[in-house]
């Protein structure tokens, strides 16, 4: 690290350490935005898009509430993961196998990597889906040119923060592009007001579990502690750190995904119709806004899966690094070539398989909630601990959003269990 970016370091230390966020000057804050910004583009990807689009689609406005609720208890988890990040010495799965067990800590590297597994292809398929869309050409072949391109992000020296500043970047064009999106498709905004208030549509199933287990991710939070590490962030800058990244980061993909439900309740509920195929996703808007409204939507569509796929092929490598035991930071070559090999998966099943259905993203979003309670468990337990924490210990009301949230996840977990059995 230069001493540049030390002298920063050292400047958001001392102006964080008292009333933190009060002093900082824009650079300053700036600074301190990324790790949740970096799980956000993780967890909203085509599988996210694609079960926004299909509530909006079919149940129009009546599932919005589940991302605002959603969006309360992933903040409490992220925030915990941010927490246990500052406080401890070493990364999440290190701390784990401490305090908790080897097996449980390498339970849980492993299983964040078969997530990963899973959202590679549809992030792989979606970039390369988009590109075809918007500029032409084949899906299989700009599907290659995108891993190839995320290969080469990988590649860099300073891995982490060159990725960190892109995923930014791409979230920025996601709320531009969806915003316009919302603008053109002219929605009845006493309506989706009224989407606010919980409702429960008995015959919603799968794609209920999918919407909450995107946007409720704990395997996302879970990388944030290793996003805090590479930045090498202090304890006292936490207060900042919420305020500056925390906070809006997971407002920004929550206030995404709501907005997509908006989008497609304004265009398709109307009209009945279901969006089955990627084409149909990625072209919403055309029926109201002509071309200009496909392109909108397909750029907002191409940096949800472009950055999802760095973020999730670098979750995948870190975390099964960790669970091997080695070194992981994403700038060894180890880690970086089990992150290639992430991007080895997508990139090959797409090939064989020449698209993905819209049906099989969505079971897949739906099986990670099977992982989330185990991941969730963790992190609770961890937090809970003084001898991990010190004076960044949960708190009561933590504490008590926490067992909601593991109530929530737990839930739906064996609703998913017993719709699979059934």
């Amino acid at each position: 690290m230069n001493s540049h970016t030390e002298r920063d370091r050292d400047s958001l230390s001392s102006s964080t350490s008292g009333r933190p966020g009060l002093s900082l000057s824009l650079p300053q804050m700036l600074a301190l935005m990324g790790p949740a910004f970096v799980a956000g583009a993780w967890r909203f990807g085509p599988g996210a898009l694609t079960s926004a689009v299909q509530a909006g689609s079919q149940y129009g406005y009546v599932l919005l509430w589940v991302i605002l609720v959603s969006a309360i208890l992933m903040f409490v988890f992220n925030d915990m993961a941010v927490r246990l990040g500052l406080a401890s010495g070493d990364s999440v799965v290190a701390v784990t196998k401490q305090k908790l067990g080897r097996p449980v800590g390498v339970m849980a590297g492993f299983g964040v990597f078969a997530i990963t597994l899973m959202f590679a292809v549809g992030n792989a398929v979606g970039s390369g889906l988009a590109l075809s869309l918007l500029l032409g050409g084949s899906v299989v072949g700009w599907t290659l040119a995108c891993t190839v391109a995320v290969g080469l992000l990988i590649a860099m020296r300073n891995t982490y923060k060159a990725m960190e500043r892109l995923l930014v970047a791409l979230i920025g064009l996601m709320s531009v592009g969806f915003l316009a999106s919302t603008i053109l498709s002219d929605p009845d905004w006493a309506a989706a007001a009224k989407g606010l208030i919980p409702q429960m549509p008995a015959e919603a199933g799968v794609l209920l579990i999918a919407l909450i287990g995107t946007n409720f991710s704990i395997n996302s939070a879970f990388y944030t502690g290793y996003a805090i590490h590479e930045r090498q962030l202090k304890r006292e800058q936490y207060r900042a750190i919420t305020l500056m990244d925390t906070l809006p980061g997971n407002m920004a993909t929550a206030f995404m995904a709501m907005l997509i439900i908006i989008v497609a309740s304004a265009v398709l509920n109307s009209t009945g119709t279901v969006v089955t195929t990627f084409p149909q996703l990625a072209s919403v808007l055309e029926p109201l806004a002509g071309r200009l409204g496909s392109i909108l939507f397909g750029l907002g569509f191409f940096a949800a899966a472009f950055s999802s796929m760095a973020a999730n092929a670098s979750a995948g490598g870190t975390l099964l690094a960790d669970a091997l035991g080695w070194d992981s930071s994403l700038s060894t070559w180890r880690v970086k070539l089990l992150v290639y090999g992430v991007l080895a998966w997508g990139a090959v099943v797409t090939v064989i398989s020449e698209g993905s259905p819209i049906e099989l993203i969505i079971v897949a979003q739906a099986l990670t909630v099977l992982v989330a309670p185990f991941l969730g468990i963790i992190l609770f337990l961890l937090t809970q601990r003084r001898d991990v924490m010190g004076d960044l210990k949960n708190g009561p009301w933590q504490t008590g959003f926490a067992i909601l949230g593991l109530i929530a996840i737990f839930a739906i977990s064996f609703r998913l269990i017993f719709r699979l059995l059934g």
